[in-house]
C-alpha cells in the first residue's frame, strides 16, 4: 500500500524541495498543506504536471487549529513538519497521536524537544514512531559520529564542524525567525575530558574545511542529539558541534547587536533582527558558497593511532536540509527504521546507507582514513 505523507508548510523554501525529492525517489502520496490552500494547490498542479500518477495533493491546514489538523490528518500515515511552527510544537504532535499517524519534524528550535519528550511515552504506547532533530544541522552531526565510528576499535575524539555560506545570503523567509529566536536559546556545551561542559560563552576551535573554506574558527553550539554520544561510545573523551560564522560584519557588528537586543526585547526584536541579519548575510556574501559539515574523528583501530575525516557538501543549503530527511524517510518507507517511540534522526538512521543515499541524490560525501 502507498504510504501517504503531509507535509505541513508544503510551499515553503524547504516543503517545496522535500516534496519534489519525495516525488522523485519514492511512491509515496503527498498532501501539501499550509494556512494558504491557494498557494498548495498551486504548487500541486505544477508538481503533478512534473511527476507522473497525480500523487500530489493541496490543502489548507492550520498548525495553531486542532480542528484543521484533525481533518488534514484523516487519512495520513506521516505528518512531516517543515513549517515554522515549533509553538505549536504539542498541537501538532497530540494531533498526530490521535489520529494514529507518524511524525517528523526539520524545525531548528530546540525548543520543540522537551516537549516532544514530554509525549515519549505516549508515543510508545501508541505504537508511533516520531523522528525529531531531523536535517543538516540537527540531523547530520550525531550520525557523522555513527558514520566514522566502525573505523575504530577506540574512539577517543570526534568534533563536528560546519560552514553556512548561502550564495546571495539568507532568504527573506520566516525560518530566518526561527535562528533568531536560537540566538535565545544558545548554548556553548562541548562533552571534554569525559563530561558536558559548559563554556563560559562559547568554545573556539580551529577547523581545517579543506582548499574550498580553509581553516575556519568556529564555535561551539549545543545540539540535544549530541547529549547521548558518550554513553553510546564510552571510550569516547571529546565531542561537540562548532559552526563558523557568515561573514565579517555579521560576526562581528551584527550578532552582538542581536544577542543585545533579544536581551532587552526577546520577543519585540525578534523579526526587526531576523531582517536585519538576512540584510547583513545577503549584503557582505561573498564566495565561497555553499554548505559543508565536517567531521575530525581519531582513536585506535587494533591498538594503533587512526584519524578519519568526513565532510558533506551542498551548494544550497535548502537542498542540504531536505536530502537527509528524503534518505531517513527511504528507510521509513521500507520499514526498516519504522519502529515505536521518539527518535532522532541522527541516531534512528542506518548511517552508511543514509550518506550513500545523500551521495546519489546531489551530495558530495568524502571521506579520508589517515593510519
Amino acid at each position: 500500500m502507498t504510504t501517504s505523507i503531509l507535509i505541513l508548510g508544503g510551499y515553503g523554501y524547504a516543503g517545496r524541495l522535500l516534496a519534489r525529492h519525495l516525488l522523485a525517489e519514492s511512491d509515496a502520496g503527498l498532501v501539501l498543506a499550509g494556512r494558504n490552500a491557494e498557494k498548495a494547490q498551486s504548487l500541486t498542479a505544477q508538481l503533478n504536471a512534473e511527476f507522473a500518477g497525480d500523487r500530489v495533493a493541496g490543502i489548507r491546514a492550520d498548525a495553531a487549529d486542532s480542528e484543521s489538523l484533525r481533518r488534514a490528518f484523516c487519512g495520513i500515515d506521516l505528518v512531516l513538519v517543515a513549517a515554522t511552527t515549533v509553538q505549536h510544537t504539542e498541537r501538532v504532535a497530540r494531533a498526530a497521536l490521535e489520529a494514529g499517524i507518524d511524525y517528523l519534524d526539520i524545525q531548528y528550535s530546540p525548543k520543540r524537544v522537551p516537549v516532544l519528550q514530554s509525549l515519549a511515552d505516549e508515543i510508545c504506547r501508541a505504537g508511533r514512531c516520531f523522528i525529531t532533530e531531523a536535517g543538516f544541522h540537527p540531523g547530520l552531526p550525531a550520525a557523522m559520529v555513527r558514520y566514522v565510528a566502525p573505523h575504530f576499535s577506540h574512539l577517543d575524539t570526534a568534533i563536528v564542524g560546519s560552514v553556512l555560506n548561502p550564495e546571495g545570503g539568507l532568504p527573506s523567509a520566516e525560518s530566518v525567525d526561527e535562528l533568531i529566536e536560537a540566538f535565545k536559546d544558545y548554548q556553548g556545551q562541548v562533552f571534554k575530558d569525559g563530561r558536558w561542559q559548559t563554556a563560559g560563552s562559547f568554545d573556539v576551535r580551529a577547523i581545517d574545511f579543506g582548499a574550498e573554506f580553509g581553516r575556519r574558527s568556529c564555535y561551539s553550539m549545543f545540539l540535544e542529539e549530541m547529549r547521548s554520544l558518550p554513553d553510546t561510545y564510552p571510550s569516547l573523551n571529546t565531542t561537540g558541534f562548532y559552526v563558523a560564522g557568515f561573514n565579517w560584519f555579521v560576526d562581528y557588528l551584527l550578532t552582538p547587536v542581536i544577542m543585545l537586543s533579544l536581551k532587552l526585547w526577546p520577543e519585540r526584536a525578534v523579526r526587526p533582527m531576523g531582517r536585519l541579519l538576512v540584510w547583513g548575510t545577503q549584503k557582505f556574501a561573498s564566495p565561497p558558497y555553499g554548505v559543508l559539515l565536517k567531521i575530525e574523528a581519531t582513536g585506535e583501530k587494533d591498538g594503533k593511532p587512526l584519524k578519519v575525516e568526513a565532510s558533506a557538501f551542498h551548494s544550497d543549503g535548502y537542498e542540504f536540509t531536505a536530502i537527509p530527511v528524503v534518505a531517513c524517510l527511504l528507510q521509513y518507507l521500507d520499514g526498516s527504521i519504522k519502529r515505536p517511540g521518539l527518535w532522532m534522526m541522527g541516531h534512528l538512521v542506518d548511517p552508511a546507507r543514509l550518506f550513500g543515499d545523500m551521495e546519489r541524490m546531489g551530495i558530495t560525501v568524502a571521506t579520508k582514513v589517515v593510519h
